[in-house]
């Protein structure tokens, strides 16, 4: 394990790799820092996974659309987490998707019935791989730009990079389709 620091646009990252994947990717002071990292953190490094990472950010804030499937990842969390964070993935880059509809995805990703929004808020929440899977990008059923781990600001920053048109978030539909 092996983390660097890179800074961006939207404030100083650390990042988090086992060599070939990136396992962590965290705002500089966010709600739930580095939390699946050990103490004391380790050491800075220079593994393949942080250097494409960094060039994956770097695209990023240039306003570029990189896929989160460039990078390999390799998140640690509980079935549920995992299968809200692969519906995350799925969300295009400049559209959202509502907790709600995240919730139904990831339920049936589980082959259950149902699963609350409330549940996939939670696991929204403790993503450890920010921007990359793309938590930003999920919004209240309403349009409501609630929470984010890395602060309100950034998310608001962050989807207007993206060109989202925040008086009409949902202009292109669930999921990505066009209403």
């Amino acid at each position: 394990m092996t983390t660097a620091y890179v800074s961006t646009p939207a404030g100083e990252i650390l990042l988090a790799a086992n060599g070939a994947a990136l396992t962590g990717l965290w705002f500089a002071g966010q709600k739930h820092f580095a939390r699946t990292l050990p103490r004391p953190l380790p050491p800075p490094g220079d593994a393949p996974a942080l250097t494409a990472a960094k060039r994956w950010l770097t695209t990023y804030f240039a306003g570029k659309r990189p896929s989160s499937f460039e990078l390999e990842l390799a998140p640690e969390g509980t079935p549920f987490q995992l299968a809200v964070w692969r519906v995350l993935l799925g969300i295009p880059y400049g559209e959202v998707m509502s907790y709600g509809e995240v919730a139904r995805e990831a339920a049936r990703l589980l082959g259950r019935e149902t699963c609350s929004a409330r549940a996939a808020g939670v696991a929204v929440g403790r993503n450890p791989i920010s921007i990359v899977i793309p938590c930003h990008r999920v919004i209240g059923a309403d349009g409501a730009l609630t929470g984010y781990a890395g602060g309100l600001e950034r998310k608001i920053a962050l989807l207007k990079l993206e060109g989202i048109d925040l008086s009409d978030p949902f202009r292109h539909g669930p999921a990505g389709n066009p209403t």
